[in-house]
């Protein structure tokens, strides 16, 4: 792989990380683009963080290389990498002010007097922390401290911003704006910014490309409409998506699809994809099935969720496999089953998980 020479680029080259023999983080080799809003989205324990402490020098690589803007930063101090970093502790000066902790790095960078303040004044316009910068951290809300510590971040004008769940103690309201406030920040400034969560929304919502990591090893990398509709492989499948994509594992003879006694013929270019298996996998998203009395797979409902905008229908086939079904509407007395349209369906190799 070439190395990313752009200014603010940012290449992976077989990068891994090993704590005794704890393997975190396992061989990832991608690129990140100048100016990319690219969110790492994993669960816990997968490597997410390690991988951004990494980039920000606080963690060492055990093996491969890391270039930032063309430069090898292996061995760089973090203080050397030119990166705005937001933690999930927010890690701000108890004994300072709003304002002295945003302009404490500014400070000791010697920045002009006027340059600080243009700078502080116009991320506290942005961020909404008018009236609050004479306050001291306690006398915070947490939706308060996050803004300030995205505050200190910003003001750095640094090319590379570092997120590690930054918004992780909040509620859901406050959430929602501050993602908000995020993309309009990075519309401003247009640095290259890493995300790090855990939270499938903040990923599909802030995202210009989503890079999901399960057991320290890149599963997919894409645009958000790319890693949902067309999941890499089964793990992907299952942690995009709220409910999460339906799995029915099938025999498959030549041009059908088997479970228990029903056989479901396919069209042929399903056939063209599944003709070399024994068994697949069929993903189909719970908002692309429809009830049918005429079912392409035959089910009976377990139980329905009413969430006010929609309804979840949990569904069970006569072999045992679960499914769920969003609708607009309750499922109907006489519906026997599911059916849906074929380009929606996604199929995965039965033996490996891997889209096919």
């Amino acid at each position: 792989m070439q190395e990313n020479t752009s200014s603010s680029g940012l290449t992976f080259h077989h990068v891994s990380k090993v704590y005794g023999t704890n393997q975190v983080v396992r061989d990832l080799d991608f690129s990140i683009q100048p100016g990319e809003r690219l969110i790492l989205l994993g669960p816990s324990g997968c490597g997410k963080t390690t991988t951004l402490r990494m980039i920000a020098g606080l963690e060492s690589i055990t093996s491969g290389d890391l270039y930032m803007g063309g430069t090898r930063v292996n061995d760089l101090a973090p203080g050397e990498r030119n990166i705005a970093m937001v933690f999930q502790s927010y890690a701000l000066y108890p004994h300072m002010t709003v304002w002295d902790n945003i302009t404490f790095g500014l400070q000791i960078q010697k920045l002009d007097p006027k340059e600080i303040a243009q700078r502080t004044n116009q991320a506290v316009e942005i961020l909404q922390l008018d009236g609050l910068t004479q306050r001291y951290p306690k006398e915070l809300s947490g939706g308060q401290k996050q803004r300030v510590a995205l505050a200190r971040a910003i003001v750095k004008k640094a090319p590379y911003f570092l997120l590690d769940e930054p918004l992780s103690n909040l509620d859901a309201k406050l959430r929602q704006q501050a993602r908000t406030q995020l993309v309009k920040i990075h519309q401003l400034y247009n640095p290259t910014m890493i995300y790090v969560t855990h939270d499938q929304v903040e990923a599909m919502t802030v995202a210009t490309r989503i890079a999901i990591i399960s057991q320290g090893t890149l599963q997919q990398i894409g645009t958000p409409e790319e890693v949902y509709h067309r999941p890499a492989n089964t793990f992907v499948a299952q942690f995009i998506g709220t409910p999460a994509m339906n799995l029915l594992p099938a025999q498959v003879h030549t041009d059908i699809l088997q479970w228990g006694d029903h056989r479901l013929p396919v069209p042929s270019f399903v056939e063209e994809k599944i003709r070399l298996q024994d068994r697949v996998i069929l993903g189909i998203r719970p908002e692309k099935c429809r009830f049918s009395d005429q079912p392409m797979i035959p089910a009976k409902k377990i139980y329905t969720e009413d969430l006010g905008s929609h309804w979840i229908t949990y569904l069970e086939l006569p072999t045992g496999e679960k499914l769920q079904v969003s609708s607009p509407a309750p499922m109907p007395e006489d519906a026997q089953g599911i059916a849906f349209n074929w380009q929606d369906a996604c199929f995965f190799d039965g033996t490996k998980e891997e889209l096919l």
